[in-house]
């Protein structure tokens, strides 16, 4: 088996944009996911993050009227549609994320608290929807976005990242609730336009756009038109 391909992984699409070095918590109560991040958890093993194009993330019954089109286009740029009669149509973007499990508990019967943590993008090459509605796939791994130094034009993207993490820590956020850790990378152009993706209140699908980026140093551009126009950075 090539080493960039990855089968039969299965995946929890969500309403949101999992960045690689992102954090990721998840409270996990549907039947489709627990048996899915237990033997995850147990195995040591990733699932993928994919972001919905429609459908929900609390899985929901089929009309009745509703067609079996569960099968799909992998060229199309989206996948899951459909399913075997029984859920509602769900479709996602055919990028997504790794994430390992970091921290898992279990308080109760039917009931999971994990946070994940965001590794290597991926590309999904087939999808299969399960019985009980998993998605499972066969993905080819993207590479890792390039080291770039930070740019003297971006640098104040990087700057005020940092003044935001020394002024969370300085109200006295515990660092478990911050919205990024350690290690801090603010002289890369990934790590950088990474964080404030997932900080700034961007569409799903926009933060999509820039999580498939691959050029790390068009994406901290991108980022930073945000800003200035924000007024969090200084042209």
């Amino acid at each position: 088996m090539d080493s960039h391909t990855l089968r039969s992984l299965p995946l929890f699409p969500l309403g949101s944009v999992l960045f690689p070095g992102g954090m990721l918590p998840l409270r996990i109560f549907e039947v489709r996911y627990l048996d899915m991040i237990g033997k995850c958890h147990k195995a040591g093993a990733p699932f993928g993050v994919v972001s919905l194009t429609s459908g929900s993330e609390a899985q929901k019954p089929a009309p009745p009227d509703a067609a079996d089109d569960a099968a799909q286009d992998a060229g199309s740029g989206a996948a899951g549609r459909g399913s075997p009669g029984a859920f509602a149509s769900e479709s996602f973007h055919a990028v997504g994320t790794l994430a390992t499990i970091a921290e898992f508990s279990a308080p109760q019967p039917g009931f999971m608290v994990i946070r994940c943590i965001g590794t290597q993008r991926f590309e999904i090459a087939r999808q299969e929807r399960l019985k009980y509605g998993l998605w499972i796939a066969d993905v080819n791994r993207i590479p890792d976005d390039a080291a770039l130094a930070v740019p003297d034009d971006l640098k104040g993207a990087a700057l005020a990242l940092g003044k935001l993490h020394t002024s969370l820590r300085a109200r006295g956020v515990p660092q478990d609730q911050l919205p990024f850790g350690p290690p801090f990378r603010l002289d890369d152009c990934a790590w950088v336009a990474n964080r404030w993706c997932e900080l700034l209140p961007l569409p799903p699908a926009q933060k999509q756009q820039l999580m498939a980026l691959d050029n790390p140093l068009v994406r901290l551009e991108l980022v930073n038109d945000i800003l200035v126009r924000s007024g969090i950075v200084k042209d």
